[in-house]
C-alpha cells in the first residue's frame, strides 16, 4: 500500500466518532454495548468452579466474620491472599442483597471493576492518540477472545485489571501532567497489590522504569513523577500487611512466606516448575484481534510510517505488553488469567494504525467476523430450538462432556427477548453498508456480544445446572447425621466454599485432631477412584455429583455407631 494512500486512509469519515446530528444517539449506542457486554453473564446462575465460587466463599466468610484483614475460606484463614478484591464483593453483595440473591449481588463487583477498565482504556487511548481514538481500544479489548467467561468470574485478576488501565493512563498523562500522574500511578500500584499480591505492582514499577529507556520519558519531572508514585503507593502497600502483623503474627509470617520471590519463578525446592511456552502457545487465540493488529502497528511503524517507532503510544504499551509478556512466561504455574492484564497495552498497541490497516485486511476480518459471528449464534439458536423440543441430542451431549443426554430448558421469557434483541440488533448493525477499517472493528466486538449474550441467556439455565453445587450440597444435606461435626477428605475450596453457603456445611480437615471425633466423612474421588469406606468402622450413607459429569463424585461415610443411633 503506498504511503499516501495510508494518510488518505487515515483522513476517512470515523463511524465510532461521528460528527453532526447522530453523534449523541451512536455515542449512546457504543455506551448500551459495553453495558451489556459488562452485564451478561453476572446474573441469574449460582457460584460455579473454580475462581467464582471461592472467591465468593471468601467474601461469603468476611460478611459473616466481620474480618475484612484475613481473608477465610469455609473456616480457613488464607493470609496470603490479598484482601481487596474479595471485600469489594463482600460490600456488593451487603449492599444489593435486598433485591439480588447473595452471589449475583457479590458479582456487581466484577462491573465495577470492569466499567472502570474501560473508562480508564478509553482516556488512554484519547492521551496517547487523540479524540477519536477513546473508543477504538475498548471495542479491540472487549473484543478478545480470551476475556470470554474470564472476564465475568468473581476473581482477584480482574482486580488488576483497572489497576493496570490506570498505571497505563497515568503513564501517558505523565508527558503532560506529571503530578498527577506521579499520584495515580502510585495509587495503581498500590491498589494492585491490595488486589492480588506483589506481583501487580512490581510488573507496574518495572515498566515504569525501563520507559526512560525512551527519550519521552528521559526527564526530570518524569523523575518527579516516579518519586511521587513511590510516596503515593508506600502507604498503601504497608498498610494491609501492617494491620495484619498486628492482628496476626502467624499469619503475617505465611503472609511474608508467599512472597518468596524464588517460588514464583519456580526456583524454590518444591515449588512447581515454570512453563515457558505455555503464553506463546496460547496467545495468538486469547489475544485476538488485538494481538495481529498490534504486530501490523509495529510493522508499519518500523518502517517510518507516522513517526516510526519513537512515538509515547507505541512505546509504553509495547514495553508494558514486553514486562508482563515475559515476566508471565517465567513465573511457575502459569494461568490464562495472568493475562488478561496484557490485553489492555496490546488494545492501545492495536488501535494505533487500525486507519492505515490494508483494505483487504480490514475486510477480511470484518467478513471473517461477520460470518463466524453469524454462524456461531445461527447454531445456538438451531440447537436451543432442538433442545427445547427434542431434549439435547446425544451426540451433542457426548462433544459437551454430559453423561446425561435428553436435557430440556426451562420457560425463560426474559432471556429469549433478550436474546432476540441482541439477534436483531446485530442483524441491523452488519447489514450492507459502507466498509471501514473501524467498522470492522465495531463489528467484531457486536458480534462477540452477540454469541456472549446468547451464551448468557437461552443457554445460562443448561450451563447452571451442569455447573452449580446446589443439588449436590441439597442432596448431601438431607443424610448427614445430626449433632455431629463432618470430616473432609479431598475437598477442593470451590467445594468447601459452596458447601458452607449452600447448606451451612463447614468441614474438618480429616488429617487434623479435631476429625478424630467426627460421626461423618464426606470424601471427594475423581471418576476412576474407589469410594468404599475407609475401614470397616465406616459405612457408605450416599453418593453424588453435579448432573451429567462423572469427572467428580462426592461420598458421605457414616461411623457405624452414628449411623445407628
Amino acid at each position: 500500500m503506498p504511503f499516501a494512500d495510508v494518510v488518505a486512509s487515515q483522513n476517512e469519515p470515523s463511524e465510532l466518532s461521528p460528527s453532526g446530528p447522530y453523534r449523541t444517539l451512536k455515542q449512546a449506542g457504543l455506551v448500551l454495548l459495553c453495558t451489556a457486554w459488562i452485564a451478561l453473564g453476572l446474573f441469574g446462575h449460582d457460584p460455579w468452579k473454580a475462581d467464582d465460587a471461592t472467591s465468593f466463599g471468601i467474601a461469603f466468610d468476611m460478611l459473616k466474620s466481620g474480618d475484612w484483614i484475613i481473608p477465610q475460606l469455609a473456616g480457613s484463614a488464607l493470609p496470603e491472599r490479598a484482601p481487596l478484591f474479595y471485600a469489594l464483593a463482600a460490600a456488593a453483595a451487603s449492599a444489593f442483597q435486598a433485591v439480588l440473591p447473595l452471589h449475583d449481588a457479590a458479582r456487581i463487583a466484577i462491573a465495577l471493576c470492569l466499567g472502570l477498565t474501560l473508562w480508564l482504556l478509553a482516556l488512554t487511548g484519547r492521551e496517547l492518540y487523540g479524540p477519536g481514538f477513546r473508543w477504538l481500544p475498548v471495542l479491540i479489548f472487549i473484543g478478545c477472545i480470551g476475556l470470554w467467561d474470564r472476564s465475568h468470574q468473581l476473581s482477584p485478576d480482574l482486580g488488576l485489571l483497572p489497576a493496570f488501565a490506570l498505571a497505563l493512563y497515568a503513564l501517558a498523562l505523565s508527558q503532560r501532567r506529571p503530578a498527577l500522574a506521579g499520584i495515580l500511578l502510585g495509587g495503581a500500584a498500590g491498589v494492585a497489590f491490595l488486589f492480588r499480591g506483589s506481583l501487580g505492582p512490581a510488573l507496574i514499577a518495572l515498566t515504569a522504569l525501563l520507559l526512560p529507556l525512551f527519550k519521552p520519558w528521559r526527564s526530570t519531572r518524569y523523575a518527579g513523577t516516579l518519586a511521587l508514585a513511590i510516596v503515593v503507593a508506600a502507604p498503601l502497600i504497608v498498610a494491609w500487611p501492617w494491620a495484619l502483623y498486628l492482628r496476626d503474627p502467624v499469619a503475617f509470617s505465611q503472609w511474608f512466606a508467599a512472597q518468596d520471590i524464588t517460588r514464583l519463578f519456580g526456583l524454590a525446592p518444591g515449588a512447581p516448575e515454570s512453563e515457558p511456552l505455555y503464553y506463546a502457545r496460547n496467545l495468538l487465540w486469547f489475544a485476538w484481534p488485538a494481538l495481529p493488529l498490534g504486530l501490523w502497528t509495529l510493522w508499519l511503524r518500523s518502517r517510518g510510517f507516522n513517526g516510526g517507532l519513537g512515538d509515547a503510544g507505541v512505546e509504553l504499551p509495547a514495553v508494558m505488553s514486553l514486562v508482563l509478556f515475559i515476566v508471565l512466561s517465567a513465573a511457575a504455574e502459569p494461568r490464562a488469567t495472568l493475562l488478561l492484564p496484557l490485553l489492555l497495552p496490546l488494545s492501545l498497541l492495536a488501535a494505533a494504525e487500525v486507519d492505515t490497516l490494508k483494505r483487504g485486511y480490514s475486510g477480511a476480518l470484518d467478513w471473517f467476523g461477520i460470518l463466524t459471528f453469524g454462524l456461531l449464534a445461527a447454531l445456538v439458536w438451531g440447537l436451543w430450538i432442538e433442545t427445547l423440543v427434542n431434549g439435547l441430542p446425544e451426540p451433542v451431549a457426548r462433544i459437551f462432556h454430559d453423561t446425561q443426554p435428553g436435557y430440556q430448558p426451562p420457560e425463560q421469557t426474559l432471556a429469549v427477548l433478550i436474546s432476540v434483541l441482541l439477534s436483531l440488533l446485530w442483524l441491523a448493525l452488519v447489514r450492507p453498508a459502507r466498509r471501514s477499517h473501524r467498522r470492522a472493528i465495531l463489528n467484531w466486538a457486536v458480534g462477540m456480544t452477540l454469541v456472549w449474550g446468547l451464551y448468557t441467556t437461552i443457554w445460562l439455565p443448561y450451563l447452571d445446572s451442569r455447573r452449580s453445587y446446589r443439588p449436590v450440597a441439597e442432596s448431601l444435606a438431607i443424610h448427614l447425621p445430626s449433632g455431629s461435626c463432618v470430616a473432609g477428605r479431598n475437598l477442593g475450596e470451590p467445594q468447601r466454599a459452596l458447601l458452607e453457603y449452600f447448606i451451612g456445611l463447614v468441614t474438618v480437615p480429616d488429617d487434623t485432631p479435631a476429625a478424630e471425633s467426627c460421626g461423618a466423612l464426606l470424601v471427594q474421588v475423581a471418576r476412576d477412584e474407589s469410594a468404599e469406606p475407609p475401614d470397616s468402622a465406616w459405612q457408605k450413607a450416599w453418593e453424588g455429583r453435579r448432573r451429567g459429569d462423572d469427572t467428580e463424585r462426592f461420598v458421605l461415610f457414616v461411623r457405624n455407631s452414628a449411623a445407628s443411633r
